[in-house]
């Protein structure tokens, strides 16, 4: 069965070739010219990912990023013409799970396309050193996840993660106490196919305490190691 993307854009021309050349990969792709028409698109379908301009005139494509990230976990691939790295990380604080800027290679944005649904899709064989899953489920204090279901719940809340974010939560859980630097993170986590800065780290932990922490200033899970990067500081049960 074909996978089914989403790509929204309001440059006619970008949007034809892009949806022509993923439609020649074998994905059944659903083009939208807007903002309001790629959140149609996305409550009738069920999309396995979505290319997202974010300077659409309108309703942009920040609001539309924050109005799927609120029903969806789906990935979310940003287009973006703005090169300036805090403009992009302010891309990723929204939900987005990677970015390209333009232009691009149509070659390009299809291989980020399928790494970021391999990073969504593949949790991989217990024990695999690249954020493969143990079996059961691991639970500390008020947290806990569930492997089997790619749940996980906070005081008994399910929390709406995206992919990114799991992947980041299950590499930081599977050796509690154990600073990881954010390239460790990003091979761990999102894979060695991920080609953005290390900052895109810092944008996903932010949303990761802002989930799961009772009080994301003083966060008693994802811990700060300071000089190094990141750690999960919580005591397994």
């Amino acid at each position: 069965m074909k996978k089914k993307l989403l790509v929204a854009d309001d440059e006619p021309k970008l949007l034809r070739a892009v949806t022509a050349f993923l439609e020649s990969r074998g994905y059944d792709v659903f083009p939208a010219e807007n903002g309001r028409r790629a959140l149609e698109i996305f409550g009738a379908e069920d999309i396995s990912l979505v290319i997202l301009d974010l300077m659409m005139p309108g309703m942009s494509g920040e609001d539309v990023c924050r109005a799927m990230r609120a029903a969806s976990r789906v990935p979310v691939i940003m287009l973006t013409a703005k090169a300036e790295e805090d403009d992009v990380v302010g891309g990723l604080a929204l939900g987005a799970d990677d970015y390209v800027t333009k232009p691009f290679g149509l070659k390009a944005l299809c291989a980020r396309a399928e790494a970021v649904m391999r990073r969504a899709e593949g949790w991989g064989a217990p024990g695999q050193a690249s954020g493969g899953r143990p079996a059961g489920a691991f639970k500390s204090g008020t947290l806990a996840i569930d492997f089997e279901k790619n749940a996980v719940t906070n005081r008994g809340r399910l929390l709406n993660l995206t992919p990114s974010e799991l992947k980041i939560l299950l590499a930081l859980v599977r050796v509690p106490g154990k600073a990881y630097t954010r390239d460790e993170l990003i091979g761990l986590a999102m894979g060695d196919d991920f080609d953005g800065f290390d900052r895109a780290i810092d944008s996903h932990i932010k949303n990761l305490r802002r989930k799961i922490e009772d009080d994301a200033r003083r966060p008693a899970y994802i811990l700060t190691a300071h000089g190094i990067g990141y750690r999960f500081g919580g005591e397994t049960d």
